[in-house]
Formats: C-alpha cells, structure tokens, sequence
C-alpha cells in the first residue's frame, strides 16, 4: 500500500556544484592544445583591451577606444569558440538529437551581429568627430598602440601555430553497419519487416499504396533507412576544441584589429608630428570598415548554416553525386534531395530512391554510402522506394 503522505526531509534534489562545473569546463578548456592557446590569449587580450580602453578615455582618442573595444569583441569571439567547445561535447538527449555541436554557429552569429553594432557605433562616432576634430593628448598614444599591435602579432602567432587542431572536412570515411533481417520486396499484400543498426537503431519498411497515372494502382514497399556514415577522425562527440568556423571568425577578428593597430599608430604619428587631429577620426572610420569586412565572412556563414542552406563546399559536387547515384544498376531515379550543414564541417543528407521491384537494395545503399562519403557527407538518410511491377 503506498503511503497517503511523504515528509519533505524524505526527498534530498542533488545539490549543483557551480565549482564543479567550472572545474571541469576549465579541464576541458585546457585539455587541448588549441583551445589551451586561445585562452591564454584571451586573457592576454582582454588586459590590454582594458588598458587601451581606459588610457582612450584619458587622452580623448577616438581611434584607442574603438581599437580596444574591437580587441573586446575579438575576445568575444575567443570565449564563444571556448564555450562552443565546452557545450559541443554535451550529450545529445531526446530535446536536443543532435547534440549542442551548433552552438558554436549561434556563438559566431551573434557575435557577428555585435561586431556590425560596433562598427556602426564607432563609424559615427568618427564621422562626427572628422566635422569636429577634438583635442587628443597624444604624449604615450604611440607606445600604448605598439603594444596593442605587439599583442595582436601573438594572437596570429598563436593562430599560426595552434590553430590547426580541428577537423577538416576531407571528405573520406568509411563505415560498418550491418543490416540484420531480409528486405521484404513483396508486392501485393502488406508487410512489415525491420532492419537493425549496430546501434539498435531501428528502421523500418511499410507498404503503402499509391496509383500511378496508368489507371489501376500497385503496392509499393517502403524499405527506410537510417545509414550513418563514420569518417575516418572523430566523431560529432568526440570532436575536440574549436571549430574551423569559430576559429576562422577570430583570425579574421584579429587580422583586422591588427590593421586596426597599425592605423592607431599612423594617426599618434602624424598627430605627434605634424598636429593632425583629423588623423584621429579617420583612423577610427578605418577601423569600422575593418571590422564590417571581418565579420561579413563569418555573418554570411552562419545565417547560411542557420537556414539549413546546401553547404557551398557541396554545391559543385552533389551533382556529379546525384549522377553517379542514377547511374547505379537498378535505380530509376532520385528524389527528395535534402544536404545541409549540422555544424562546421559536417553535412547532413536525406534522399529518396526509387528503385526496380528485383534491385538489390543492400548494394545500393552501400554504393549510395560510399559516393556521398567522398563528397564529405558525414551523415546519409536513405529511403528506398521499389518501384511497381
């Protein structure tokens, strides 16, 4: 008999150990060798952002403000490929299927659109100051933006040289899913059969009927699917550190704002030199055009993602692949093609294939298999439809 009433004192909810949590994100963080050197430059970053900012608004320079509040922005950038490396490793669960691996292409778009804010921000700024050029006290502005150009060169530097421990998208795989249980061709009466992944993912085949314009209608079995395709490298979990998108989006960040620097130090020159205040403000519309032109790449990308757009990398070859598919013994024809990117390199697939009632559809799906993984497909979703008698 269940007991009418439960003491409170009963029930004890597992407590959330926050420094746990930031424990382990911070063993992630420096487990790899990538994400290791991003944060130690974020760091880097950061404390001369802060110097920049705050010795900007002591010597009223335009210019050193916008730079350290792009340097900001780059250490946005910086801490989102972090953090897309930290969630891109969460366990997938019935809300999220795939995993959190796109959160790294929310990161990159919002940080794009705080960058175009910014960049809108300072571009005014500048405009109304070049009408009205105020005074600048310029005595340490060029020894402050040497050394925000000396710290950029590191950034590129750690670019350069840890920069490179993310997948590519090479496009070769391979796989090894066995299928256990026959598949039903039967026409004229209804069947069910089932078909099993290594990973007891069940796919399943129904009958459907369906009339053809030839005014008398046929059985069609429906025989689906789920084929996933294991590259060689690793998998969507165990896909370590940041990825190409995130880590091209801070290059690009930091290549600007290296120009940026380089653009401070014009100005303390020629405002030291020559007294051209005016250097001042157009220095900081440069360095907004600069970081429009940085973030353009990154914001086209990630909308493109976001939007389920076919991946560019595969615009020229999916047809070559549909060819090939079409081309198979017993195929009549492709239909329902539908590739898109999960996250940065990896492209997703579902297709429809209609094939002849004596087609071997193991040798299909295997052959199918294999011409997508070449192209770089990491994940196949193949329905096989058999055609009427």
């Amino acid at each position: 008999m269940l007991p009418l009433s439960i003491k409170d004192d009963e029930y004890k909810p597992p407590k959330f150990n926050l420094f746990g949590k930031i424990s382990g994100w911070f063993r992630s963080i420096l487990s790899d060798k990538t994400s290791r050197n991003l944060f130690f430059f974020l760091c880097l970053n950061l404390s001369f952002a802060f110097v920049e900012l705050l010795y900007g608004i002591w010597s009223n320079c335009l210019g050193l403000i916008s730079d350290s509040f792009h340097m900001f922005f780059d250490s946005t950038a910086i801490l989102a490929g972090l953090a897309a490396s930290v969630i891109s490793k969460w366990r997938d669960n019935d809300a999220f299927s795939y995993g959190y691996v796109r959160a790294e292409v929310l990161a990159g778009f919002v940080n794009g659109l705080f960058l175009i804010f910014t960049a809108f921000f300072i571009f005014s700024e500048g405009v109304e100051r070049a009408l009205a050029p105020p005074d600048v006290h310029h005595e340490r502005l060029l020894l402050v933006s040497i050394l925000g150009f000396v710290v950029n060169l590191i950034g590129i530097f750690v670019f350069k040289h840890g920069g490179h421990g993310h997948s590519h998208g090479s496009g070769h795989g391979h796989s090894h899913s066995l299928f256990n249980g026959a598949l039903d061709q039967t026409h004229g009466h209804v069947d069910h059969c089932h078909s099993h992944e290594v990973k007891h993912d069940a796919a399943h085949s129904h009958d459907h009927a369906h009339g053809h314009g030839h005014g008398h209608g046929h059985f069609h079995s429906h025989e689906l699917h789920r084929y996933t395709l294991k590259p060689y490298g690793p998998s969507l979990k165990e896909t370590a550190g940041p990825s190409r998108q995130i880590l091209q989006g801070v290059f690009l960040h930091i290549l600007a704002d290296t120009l940026g620097s380089i653009g401070v130090i014009a100005s303390a020159i020629m405002m030291q030199n020559f007294g051209l205040m005016i250097a001042d403000p157009i220095c900081s519309i440069l360095i907004a055009m600069l970081i429009v032109i940085s973030v353009i790449p990154l914001l086209r990308e990630s909308v493109g993602i976001l939007m389920q757009r076919t991946p560019p990398m595969l615009e020229n070859t999916l047809p070559q692949c549909y060819q090939r598919v079409q081309q198979l013994q017993g195929v009549y024809s492709l239909q329902e093609q539908h590739f898109w990117t999960l996250c940065s390199d990896v492209y997703v697939g579902t297709l429809k294939l209609v094939v002849a009632p004596d087609a071997d559809a193991r040798w299909i799906l295997s052959q199918t298999h294999n011409i997508f993984t070449q192209a770089g497909v990491r994940q196949l979703y193949v329905q096989i439809d058999f055609a009427a008698m």
